[in-house]
């Protein structure tokens, strides 16, 4: 073989494994882009589940809501009244609604945790509100059960300072849960629309 031959070998050896490595490295117009990096993924995945803890949030402030109101409106139905029945009924609703003040203080303190972007502050304001809803609420239940041993044991004048005292914390209740609910709804819009911008593809912002 001729030193010619042979360099003109060489060189076309060099301009195959060029071609090859350009085809490697290029994506054609139109094509699907790389898939996307471990990191993306992993951001894509705490944003679901922050959105996820923000709903489940919102869902418990809609339950604890309607339970501080039950709870409200027995109380207000029975003014004027004493009976260790009526005030059994109280109690009952008043435990309720603690049970659901305290798990909506459960999950907002779960959705604080897994927060991100723009939900953070949001979420930690309505985990604030919901701590202060949930000791309203077990202040309330307390008046009721105090309300029901005065009505068993004490004389009727102390039986209607009971009713009365239970009647009002469980309205500072209902009130301190309203807040809450406000702050979980508004924590929960801000954690999906956070989530909705991220998803948007590059470019399309404003759209």
């Amino acid at each position: 073989m001729t030193s010619d031959t042979l360099r003109n070998l060489l060189a076309s050896a060099a301009l195959a494994a060029g071609a090859c490595a350009f085809a490697a490295d290029y994506t054609a117009p139109g094509q699907l882009s790389p898939p996307e990096s471990a990191m993306q993924k992993a951001g894509d995945a705490t944003r679901a589940e922050a959105g996820r803890a923000a709903r489940d949030a919102e869902k418990a402030a809609r339950q604890a809501m309607n339970a501080a109101r039950s709870a409200a409106d027995k109380s207000k139905a029975t003014a004027g009244k004493v009976s260790k029945a009526l005030a059994e009924g109280i109690r009952q609703a008043a435990r309720k609604a603690a049970e659901a003040a305290t798990r909506l203080e459960e999950k907002t303190a779960a959705s604080a945790a897994k927060a991100v972007d723009e939900g953070k502050d949001a979420a930690r304001a309505a985990q604030e509100e919901s701590g202060k809803a949930a000791q309203a609420s077990r202040e309330a239940l307390a008046r009721a059960e105090e309300s029901v041993n005065r009505s068993a044991q004490a004389g009727k004048e102390e039986a209607e300072k009971a009713a009365q005292a239970t009647r009002e914390a469980l309205d500072k209740a209902e009130e301190a849960m309203r807040s809450a609910a406000k702050a979980v709804a508004d924590a929960s819009a801000r954690t999906l629309e956070a989530a909705k911008r991220k998803a948007r593809p590059t470019g399309t912002e404003g759209k």
